[in-house]
């Protein structure tokens, strides 16, 4: 296991920054506006010729107990708590302030070794920017100017300086068995609380505030001997609602999580129905084509007449995608979610199965007998052979005769039909559609020499004229 290094200080001075500079990514969101990270961010740096270690990015402390800077606050106190070392990150340019001091007593009581890391000294002395911080007693002191990379050799020879060789990071590893599942959905529809029931800790903020997670963080758990990696997401709005920057670059790392994982499980609200906005996220996850179960969370605050209206309302408005599970939930309460689980495995297990051409073909051949295409101005498609082209949606290419002339009914059929034959739940089927060509047009055959000297000879006996 890496040991772990945890960024810790008030809001805006440039946390987000380092830890992208460290781990040379851009997982964390990064905006000239206080109150960006919220939640924990893991990732690993890995400089050139030295061990890696992993790092946690954290909220700002904004000296609040209560609502979210208060939650943000204690998120930040227990990656500092787990860290084998604190990087207490402070504003060059503005100097000590009394959040740092009230910061630094807390950090002081935890007995963590800690380097106090002054950032955005660029354009300044750097040096007297240091000086400024120098009541506070902290032998190890570097200015850095994160967003130029300055200074950063210095800090990691001061970080290595005190980490140990091992530790115990929770750090996402490279396993390809685990199942990566993304919880998406609208805003304050309970994906945060869900990912926090599944882990039995309050590893991500949850709160009644729309918005509350900005950022899409990645957690590996295991369960009843499979291995997951949950994503928890920023709630995603329409399009033309989205205009703040931070919002903008929150749907973007939600849109990423959706392209990275296999399972999407869309959260659903039963006390408010299906809105427009359900039907965009869902739209987002058939168009990456991910595999899909929908949870319908807060089903067990509906009364009996609510949830006979809310059924009905789930069968109405989600027909377009009646081959996903959806799944009655409590993410508050924990109930449901043994069949939430079973629901992502049999999703998994269809996106991602693998067939043989022959199968395939196979099928193809007793869906074309049992229902043959219609007749389109005299013309009738054929369907030769088919064969598989990829997975997580299964993908199949059809060949034939004539393929343009199929409607989108006869593609439906085909499409239900090998959901029933090979038993396929919760999972896009995609086709592709190829017109037959003679493989020998437009080659010549090449002759022997043989061939060519028989050829000539009867060419001798031509008449010309």
């Amino acid at each position: 296991m890496l040991p772990l290094v945890a960024l810790v200080g008030r809001p805006n001075v440039g946390k987000s920054t380092l830890f992208n500079v460290l781990t040379r990514t851009r997982d964390a969101l990064v905006h000239d506006q206080p109150g960006v990270t919220r939640d924990r961010n893991y990732g690993v740096a890995r400089p050139e010729g030295r061990p890696a270690f992993a790092v946690v990015d954290t909220g700002g402390i904004a000296g609040e107990d209560e609502g979210l800077a208060g939650a943000t606050a204690r998120q930040a106190r227990a990656a500092a708590e787990e860290a084998d070392l604190v990087l207490f990150v402070v504003d060059g340019r503005e100097g000590a302030s009394a959040l740092d001091d009230e910061i630094l007593q807390w950090l002081r009581r935890t007995g963590r070794p800690t380097v106090l890391v002054v950032n955005k000294t660029d354009g300044i002395d750097a040096q007297q920017a240091v000086n400024d911080f120098a009541r506070y007693g902290l032998s190890d002191r570097v200015a850095v100017a994160a967003s130029h990379r300055h200074g950063v050799d210095m800090l990691l020879a001061r970080i290595y300086a005190h980490l140990p060789e091992e530790g115990a990071a929770p750090v996402l590893d490279d396993d390809p068995t685990r199942i990566r599942v993304a919880f998406i959905g609208r805003p304050n529809v309970g994906k945060s609380t869900l990912v926090n029931r599944l882990l039995g800790e309050e590893r991500m903020i949850a709160s009644e505030v729309p918005g509350t997670t900005r950022d899409s963080v990645s957690i590996d758990m295991e369960r009843d001997g499979r291995r997951y990696r949950l994503i928890d997401t920023a709630g995603l709005r329409r399009r033309s609602r989205v205009d703040e920057a931070v919002e903008k670059f929150s749907a973007f790392k939600t849109l990423q999580a959706i392209e990275q994982c296999q399972v999407a499980v869309v959260l659903l609200d039963a006390s408010e129905g299906i809105t427009d906005q359900d039907a965009t996220v869902l739209g987002y996850a058939l168009d990456a084509g991910r595999a899909l179960v929908i949870a319908v969370n807060k089903w067990d605050g509906l009364s009996e007449y609510q949830r006979e209206q809310a059924a009905s309302m789930l069968s109405r408005k989600l027909g377009f995608v009646d081959w996903a599970e959806a799944v009655r939930i409590s993410a508050k309460h924990g109930s449901g979610l043994r069949e939430l689980f079973a629901a992502i495995h049999r999703a998994h297990a269809s996106a991602t199965k693998e067939f043989s051409t022959s199968e395939v073909t196979r099928a193809v051949e007793i869906a074309y007998e049992t229902n043959p295409p219609p007749t389109v101005r005299g013309h009738v498609a054929k369907l030769r052979f088919a064969h598989p082209a990829g997975s997580n949606p299964p993908t199949f290419v059809v060949h034939g005769t004539r393929l343009r002339t199929l409607g989108d009914t006869y593609r439906r059929y085909l499409e239900n039909f090998f959901r029933k034959r090979f038993k396929l739940v919760g999972t896009p089927v995609r086709f592709v559609f190829k017109e037959g060509s003679n493989p020998y047009e437009g080659k010549k055959n090449e002759l022997s020499e043989r061939q060519v000297a028989r050829k000539r000879r009867l060419l001798r006996h031509v008449k010309r004229k």
